[in-house]
């Protein structure tokens, strides 16, 4: 099951791959600035996978409106990352968690993605400015997409 709410969000530091090289993203640069929504995925290139992220691209100024920053995780590599989110327009930073450690520490590890080894689960994560996890959601299968819904009203009563 994922970290519950009132959990301390585990800091971490992952890469993201821009036009400019690679980058480190880390979590903790959000504290005390701004709320964040993290929305592990198990892989890229994949229908609902791209379903999900494309659709929080298109709807990504509804999160800036709650003063969030959404970065999504997977244990992909940065470089599929990137070529995945110039092909679909992806906007938001995509993180790799290549090592598996971030989706351990979050509790949202699958052990097998159909016969390819571990990847991360579908789960949304809001955790507010003082990096306290304030919603927690693992989908019951990789299929199935977290409640948008609720993710932004939580972020509505963070505001």
């Amino acid at each position: 099951m994922a970290l519950p709410t009132g959990t301390q969000a585990p800091d971490f530091t992952l890469k993201s791959k821009t036009a400019s090289g690679l980058t480190d993203v880390k979590l903790s640069e959000n504290f005390g600035k701004k709320n964040t929504v993290l929305l592990f995925f198990p892989a890229a290139f994949t229908g609902v996978c791209t379903q999900e992220m494309c659709s929080i691209s298109g709807g990504l100024s509804d999160y800036e409106k709650l003063d969030a920053t959404v970065i999504g995780i997977s244990v992909d590599s940065p470089f599929a990352q990137e070529a995945w989110a110039q092909k679909e327009g992806i906007t938001f930073p995509l993180v790799s968690d290549y090592k598996r450690a971030v989706a351990k520490a979050y509790d949202v590890l699958l052990e097998d993605l159909v016969g390819l080894g571990p990847a991360a689960k579908r789960a949304a994560f809001v955790i507010d400015k003082n990096g306290v996890i304030q919603y927690s959601e693992q989908t019951p299968t990789p299929k199935e997409l977290p409640d948008f819904d609720a993710v932004k009203a939580t972020l509505a009563k963070l505001k």
